[in-house]
């Protein structure tokens, strides 16, 4: 029997509806039958989530996470992943408390990046995101270099993910081409779950590390194997 996947979602609603479909699509692809793996979503309240990390109320932010974790772990899940890349700025501390491995998105990607052999990345994401380091400490163990936008950028990141892609909005999506074309990188991580619905691969010649086909990649090997 294949593992029990706990899905903590709603950090968005357009990146965790991705999360099932490719969970699924994948499974498909693979196996041709439907014997698809079980899985929970807990759904967190986006703006309550979202105003924890905005002010930066660690002891709050990690309390709601652990939340959503013991509820999926209540409802028989053998391992959980976090729909979001923003709250791995304390996954160390919410694995360690979590009664059920964790699966890291940062983790699965800097591992893709050491692959594709890219030395020089761009990580582009909300400004929490950006700011917490997490990423560029992975990359950078692994012989990596990571690139920032600027704080103008960061900013504009930020409104775009939040008053447009979340809600399936993808008219600004150019001018994030436009910042990613600032950087002279081979690769670039799209380091907000939000990212990947809206840039593609097919419309730019630098690696797009889409960190949610990679992490729920990694949680179908983890469900089978």
């Amino acid at each position: 029997m294949p593992k029990r996947i706990g899905i903590l979602g709603g950090i968005s609603h357009e990146s965790t509806i991705e999360y099932y479909r490719l969970l699924q699509k994948e499974y498909f692809e693979r196996h041709k039958d439907y014997y698809y793996p079980e899985i929970v979503i807990f759904s967190l309240d986006f703006q309550r989530f979202t105003d924890f990390e905005d002010a930066g109320n660690i002891q709050n932010y990690i309390g709601y996470i652990m939340e959503g974790i013991t509820a999926l772990e209540n409802a028989g899940v053998n391992f959980i992943l976090m729909a979001a890349n923003s709250p791995h700025a304390v996954f160390d501390v919410v694995a360690e408390l979590a009664r059920v491995p964790m699966l890291s998105i940062v983790k699965v990607t800097a591992e893709a990046v050491r692959r594709e052999g890219v030395k020089k990345v761009l990580l582009l994401g909300v400004r929490f995101t950006v700011q917490s380091g997490f990423y560029q400490k992975a990359c950078r163990e692994l012989g990596t270099q990571v690139l920032v936008p600027s704080e103008e950028e960061q900013d504009e990141i930020n409104r775009i993910v939040f008053e447009e892609l979340t809600i399936g909005d993808f008219q600004s999506k150019g001018k994030l081409w436009e910042i990613i074309d600032h950087y002279d990188v081979d690769g670039v991580i799209l380091g907000c779950t939000e990212l990947p619905v809206a840039l593609k691969q097919a419309d730019t010649d630098k690696v797009l590390f889409d960190t949610v086909a990679l992490h729920a990649e990694a949680a179908l090997e983890h469900a089978f194997y």
